[in-house]
C-alpha cells in the first residue's frame, strides 16, 4: 500500500458560510469518489482558503461528512494580487493501492481554471 497526495481545489461565488460548507463538502466527496477512497484510507487533509475566505472552517464540512477521525488542518492561502478569488483548495493523503499516475486530482467550479491540464 502506498501514500499518495491527492489535490483538489473549488470556487465559492460569495464568502457565505453554508456556500464554504457546501463546496467544500462537494470537494472532499468527488476527490474521494474519484479515486475510490473510503474515511479509513485517509491520512490528513490539509485545507486552505484565499484570504477573501473567512465565513467558515473548511475542515468542518469534511467532519460533517463523517471524517471527524481524521487529522484535518486550515489554513490561509498566499495573498497573491493576481491569484483567482473565493478558492477553497485541499490536499488529502491517503493509502491506495493506485499507482500516481491514475490518482484523479479534482478542480471543480471556477478552480478549473487553475489546472485545465487535469481538471474534469
Amino acid at each position: 500500500m502506498a501514500v499518495r497526495a491527492v489535490r483538489g481545489a473549488t470556487q465559492v461565488d460569495a464568502d457565505d458560510r453554508d456556500e464554504v460548507l457546501a463546496a467544500t463538502r462537494e470537494l472532499v466527496a468527488t476527490v474521494m469518489e474519484r479515486n475510490q477512497l473510503a474515511a479509513e484510507d485517509l491520512i490528513s487533509i490539509l485545507f486552505t482558503a484565499t484570504p477573501d475566505l473567512v465565513s467558515e472552517f473548511p475542515a468542518l464540512a469534511a467532519r460533517e461528512l463523517g471524517l471527524g477521525g481524521v487529522p484535518l488542518m486550515c489554513a490561509t492561502e498566499i495573498a497573491v494580487p493576481h491569484a483567482l478569488p473565493r478558492v477553497l483548495r485541499l490536499m488529502a493523503h491517503a493509502e491506495t493501492d493506485r499507482p500516481r499516475a491514475e490518482i484523479q486530482h479534482v478542480y471543480l467550479r471556477g478552480a478549473a481554471a487553475l489546472r485545465r491540464d487535469i481538471a474534469q
